[in-house]
């Protein structure tokens, strides 16, 4: 594996976050408690996981700034995207503490009412940084 797949790797992450965030909405709101923990649980580590070697591919590019190069209407949707994105994603983290930490401690309550809240950041940011791989890579790719 080399720095030049790594973008790759935390886009099929995220993605793999995003399926299994759906999957455990869709155990809970199903009364399947079990499968609910498991799917989050499996989102929790492909986060993780992900966070690890984005960490790790920027260190390794030390300094280098990938830029979206493409014209137009393409350039403003990008920018949007990724600027509700970055701010999300850094609130994203916190979010999952606060929301894993009830539940470990069989606080239902308060696990539900902060998973309210998390839920849709943590997804809105799994699926826009899929986004932001495509656009910068598969769909838009530097023009050279």
């Amino acid at each position: 594996m080399t720095v030049s797949s790594l973008p790759l790797l935390n886009a099929s992450l995220n993605g793999l976050s995003t399926v299994f965030i759906i999957a455990g909405i869709i155990f809970i709101k199903r009364d399947m408690k079990l499968a609910h923990i498991v799917a989050m649980l499996s989102a929790l580590l492909t986060s993780t996981v992900f966070l690890v070697s984005y960490v790790t591919y920027h260190c390794l590019k030390q300094g280098v700034v990938t830029k979206f190069t493409y014209p137009g209407w393409p350039k403003a949707v990008y920018y949007f995207i990724l600027a509700t994105h970055v701010p999300l994603a850094a609130l994203t983290l916190p979010l999952v503490i606060l929301t894993i930490i009830p539940a470990f401690r069989a606080r239902y309550d308060k696990h539900r009412r902060i998973a309210k809240i998390t839920f849709p950041v943590w997804f809105y940011v799994s699926v826009t940084g899929v986004l932001v791989y495509l656009m910068l890579y598969v769909w838009f790719p530097p023009v050279i």
